[in-house]
Formats: structure tokens, sequence, C-alpha cells
């Protein structure tokens, strides 16, 4: 007895040396991983473009994956098939209505492992102006020393701020708050999302570095047509509200998003109200023509509410 009493602790010492830092895999307690049918999501990326890599950047001339197309990265996970993004390849998500930073985590992504163990990884951006995109701070502190081979294992606990920690149906989220503050980009209006693939080769002349200069150790080489980061969706949590008054009775004005001016429609006489995120009233002005040329220069890049007469629209500014 005494013998399987130190058998178990022994076992029980292994298992927690084996915990990493970091949330545990989607069927462990404590885990961060969202599934697909929760109820948190509000919305999808509704558009996506790629930039697909090689197969095995490591070999001249490799073939570029192919599997899927850009547009099965939209809608909700599950249902379109996934795009696969090969060896440090991207891919650039769009939305209907911006992410906004609200309490706790804002967006998930989700890739298309089949096991808690058989993780291929990605860096994850944000943009509120599709230009200027700021990384998520990624950690990795699976070993670099011996290559996690083509269908080898990595550890959901040693991994944070990276996509595909967690396995298929299950996305990994992302809190925009650990980017507040950041210089040029407005957390409470996020309009882009990039992906980008994760070389985990620990080759000096491949390798990809988490925000310590670690080398992210993910399996490698995966040269087949389906290589590198598979995104399947990326689910919104948080999104800028659309009131009743934008979907039925929106000011006509354009270009939207706009950068130093935008043109409004409306009748003479009535007057312009832009509100900023916290409803104070920053830009006011009575129109002298039906259309008339609205100079925002004086304003932030960010998310407006233009109101007129009742008719209310959000605008962007970049």
């Amino acid at each position: 007895m005494k013998l399987f009493n130190t058998l178990i602790g022994l076992c029980s010492f292994y298992v927690a040396c084996a915990q990493g830092s970091f949330a545990p895999d989607a069927d462990t307690q404590g885990t961060t991983a969202i599934h697909k049918d929760s109820s948190a999501f509000v919305a999808w990326a509704n558009g996506c473009t790629t930039d697909r890599g090689p197969q095995n950047i490591s070999i001249s001339n490799s073939p570029i994956v192919v599997l899927g197309a850009d547009n099965n990265a939209t809608d909700k996970s599950g249902i379109n098939g996934v795009v696969s993004l090969g060896d440090g390849g991207s891919a650039l998500l769009t939305f209907a209505t911006p992410i906004t930073n609200g309490a706790g985590n804002d967006f998930a992504v989700f890739e298309n492992s089949f096991s808690n163990t058989f993780l291929e990884l990605a860096f994850v951006s944000v943009s509120s102006d599709g230009v200027n995109f700021t990384r998520f701070p990624a950690t990795s502190e699976t070993q670099d020393t011996i290559q996690v081979g083509t269908f080898g294992n990595v550890e959901a606990s040693y991994l944070n701020n990276l996509a595909g920690k967690y396995r298929a149906q299950y996305g990994t989220p992302f809190d925009l708050a650990e980017l507040d503050g950041t210089f040029g980009l407005d957390v409470n209006a996020i309009t882009h999302v990039k992906i980008t693939d994760v070389i985990g080769s620990i080759n000096d002349n491949y390798a990809s570095l988490d925000q310590y200069g670690t080398k992210i150790n993910d399996p490698y080489p995966t040269d087949f047509n389906s290589g590198g980061f598979d995104l399947d969706a990326v689910g919104v949590i948080h999104a800028l509200p659309v009131s009743i008054s934008e979907q039925n009775d929106l000011v006509k004005m354009y270009p939207n998003p706009a950068q130093a001016n935008f043109t409004v429609k409306a009748h003479f006489g009535e007057t312009i109200y832009i509100y900023d995120q916290l409803g104070t009233i920053v830009l006011q002005k009575k129109l002298i023509e039906t259309t008339t040329q609205i100079d925002c220069k004086p304003l932030a890049r960010g998310v407006y509410v233009v109101h007129i007469n009742g008719r209310t629209s959000k605008l962007i500014l970049n």
C-alpha cells in the first residue's frame, strides 16, 4: 500500500509538472475554450482574403498550399470547411460590424485540429483602419530544442495568445483590453483581424518567435496540400450595436469608412449631429444644401454615430 501511494504521488507530481502557465485543453477544467454553439457569439467574419504560404518553407520552390477557398473562413465554425494558410501564410478577416472591447474576451479564432494535442498555431493581429495592425503578445513555453514532428504533440497549457490552441469546434478567445492604449489602434472599433501561420520549425532560418524571442515549436514539417494553420472561422463576442434606426432608416452618406471628409445627403435646413462612443456631440452643422461635404479632419480615428432628424447611422473614420 505504501508503494502504491508513492506511485500515485509520483504520477500526480509528474502530471502537475506537465502543466504550463496557461489555460489547459478544451476538455480540462479551467479551459478558456469556447464551443462554436456558445450563445456568447453574436456574429462571425463575413469576408476573408488570404496570402498563402508554401507547404514547406525550407524547400526551394515548395508548392503553395491549396486546400479550401477564402470564403471557407466566413460564417459560423463548421459551416464552410477550412482554408489552409501554409508556412507563414495569412488571412485577413472583415466583419459586418466592428468588434468592440467589452467585458472579458471579445472574439475567438477556430482551427480544425482533430485532437487536444495536435496543435497548428497562428499569430493574431487586429486593426481599426485596415492598414496598421497590432499583434497580440504570444507566448510559448514548449521546449525548443527538439523539433515537434509532423504529427507531434503540443501541450495547450504552454500556449497563450496563439490561435489553434484548441481543437476543432472550440475557439481560442482574445481580449482586446490587452491592447488598449496602443497608438493608432481603437480597441472599440476593430474592423480587421489578421491570422498569420506560425512556422513551427526550430531552425533559426525559419522559426517564428514569441514575444520573448522564444522559438514557437509546433508540428513541422506539414508538407501537404493542407499544411500550416487551417482557419475555420472567427466568432465575434462583442460587436458595436446596430440600432433599429440604423437598420431601417440610414443616413445617406459616403464614403464610409471616411478619412478627411464625407458627403451627406439630407433635406435643406436639417442639422447633422456627430456623437462619439460616449454619447458626446463632437460635431454639429446645419445643412445649407441637399448634398453637403462634412469636414471630419478635426476628429480622431474611430467610430461615431451620425444623427439627422431621427435618422441614425454609424460612421467609421480611418
